[in-house]
């Protein structure tokens, strides 16, 4: 008897480099328009470290220079007080006697 010749195994299929999404790749892999890849830009952009290290620096020198002004101003003999309308208001302390 002779026995047929083997099929070898289907190949499998050929991914496309360019249109697959590679794992990590989020909401860059996605279908979308010009307009909205424009209005969202910071969703396609890749992760800058030196521009984030520079981001938190000027946050850390503003809330630096938001305490040092208030604990200025609390040296000096001021508070924070709330006004009517419920504005915060800087106002110096005053001796009872007078």
């Amino acid at each position: 008897m002779s026995e047929a010749p083997q099929k070898s195994p289907p190949a499998p299929p050929k991914q496309a480099t360019a249109s697959s999404a590679a794992p990590g790749d989020g909401i860059r892999s996605m279908r979308s328009t010009n307009v909205f890849r424009a209005i969202n830009f910071e969703l396609y952009a890749k992760p800058n470290a030196i521009v984030m290290g520079i981001g938190l620096v000027a946050i850390g020198i503003t809330f630096g220079y938001i305490a040092y002004m208030r604990s200025k101003y609390e040296g000096l003999g001021y508070y924070s007080a709330i006004q009517e309308d419920g504005k915060e208001v800087f106002v110096k302390r005053k001796s009872k006697w007078e």
